[in-house]
């Protein structure tokens, strides 16, 4: 009988067809391409800064531009090429091998014969703040060790070389009951992502900041007070290497914005040679403000601009309280940041370089400053 709904031969499934797009070889279109690649890791952009070769329409592209800039009397927009790392090879930018002769698989799984992570090229992880990261290489473990880090698991590569470090490593975990995990070392390249270990890991909980305002109090009561501000500074490489120069050179603190750039990752940690476990880093919510309330408490704050007012051979204020500010790797300092600062200084130069790396100019002012120091005081 018709509308039966107990009929033999009755339909049980809809009369629609699968939507179109939703499979077979189409499927691979609708698969996430990650996010849109920067500009200066774009090699067709003129504001390319890689290190892979330029390709030659990019550099008419930037002459074009250094030309209509020089003719409007401007800075030109373009990136520096060879100043950010987009290499796929062990060590590069864009991912870091997991072992000797992998390669990434491409869109659709195939082998794309770069070593690397499989991960769309220029994407970078963002791993949660709450979760622990691994230190890696000797000094920085040590050095995370001695100054009493928290952390929770140390892993040793099987055969490893022992040599004095190694020894201390694992006599200082022993004694405050720090768990020693022998794994491969093939097990200790997947954990760390292929990243240069020397065959020891310390698992660590996130970095705990330092109050800023506990920090400035800190600084002020030394005879020769001396903070360290990085402006939109992005690589974590940087950052550790900044903080190596502030404790070398006597700097009581680091601080920085808490957006848009680098915290205090395992890659700072192993860059800093384990200063990050002496030098206080603090983050601030707003730099610009933080750098004020710096002014309100007796410092003069020093920006590094290549076009600064003052020569820093000349620069008689290192003597006192001072802040000195690093602006980012490709645009500097930013304009509310420069327009904060007391004093822009540049750092001679007798070549043709435009200017340094953010670090190495850190390095620079932060050198001369304590060289003025050890004459004045």
């Amino acid at each position: 009988m018709a509308g039966n709904s107990q009929r033999r031969g009755r339909r049980l499934t809809s009369k629609a067809s699968a939507p179109k797009g939703t499979g077979g070889k189409n499927k691979d279109s609708l698969a996430g391409r990650g996010r849109t690649l920067p500009a200066d890791e774009r090699p067709w952009h003129k504001g390319y800064s890689g290190t892979e070769k330029l390709p030659q329409r990019t550099a008419w592209k930037q002459d074009k531009e250094r030309r209509a800039a020089a003719e409007e009397g401007r800075a030109p927009k373009i990136g520096q090429p060879g100043s950010k790392d987009t290499t796929w090879g062990r060590g590069g930018g864009r991912g870091v091998p997991v072992g000797r002769g992998a390669a990434t698989a491409g869109r659709g799984g195939k082998p794309t014969g770069r070593s690397g992570p499989r991960v769309t090229p220029g994407r970078k992880s963002n791993p949660s703040k709450d979760t622990p990261e691994l230190l890696v290489g000797r000094n920085p473990v040590l050095e995370a060790l001695r100054a009493n880090v928290p952390a929770t698991a140390l892993y040793t590569a099987q055969g490893i070389d022992m040599d004095d470090r190694i020894n201390e490593i694992i006599r200082t975990a022993a004694d405050r009951g720090i768990a020693n995990l022998e794994i491969s070392r093939a097990e200790l390249d997947r954990m760390t992502g292929g990243v240069l270990h020397q065959g020891v890991g310390l698992q660590v909980p996130p970095f705990a900041y330092q109050p800023f305002e506990d920090m400035v109090a800190a600084a002020l009561e030394q005879q020769a007070p001396l903070l360290v501000a990085l402006d939109g500074v992005t690589d974590p490489r940087n950052l550790g290497a900044v903080i190596r120069s502030a404790a070398a050179f006597g700097a009581q603190g680091v601080f920085v914005p808490e957006r848009r750039a680098a915290g205090i990752t395992a890659t700072a940690w192993r860059t800093s040679a384990g200063a990050a476990a002496r030098v206080p880093v603090a983050q601030v919510t707003n730099l610009t403000r933080s750098l004020k309330a710096c002014r309100d408490a007796g410092f003069m704050v020093v920006g590094l601009d290549a076009d600064g007012d003052t020569d820093l051979y000349n620069l008689e204020a290192a003597v006192g309280p001072l802040v000195v500010v690093v602006g980012s790797e490709g645009r500097g300092l930013s304009r509310l940041v420069g327009e904060t600062c007391d004093l822009t200084v540049s750092i001679p130069m007798i070549s043709e370089v435009e200017s340094l790396n953010a670090s190495v100019a850190a390095a620079v002012a932060l050198a001369e400053v304590a060289r003025r120091r050890s004459v004045e005081l």
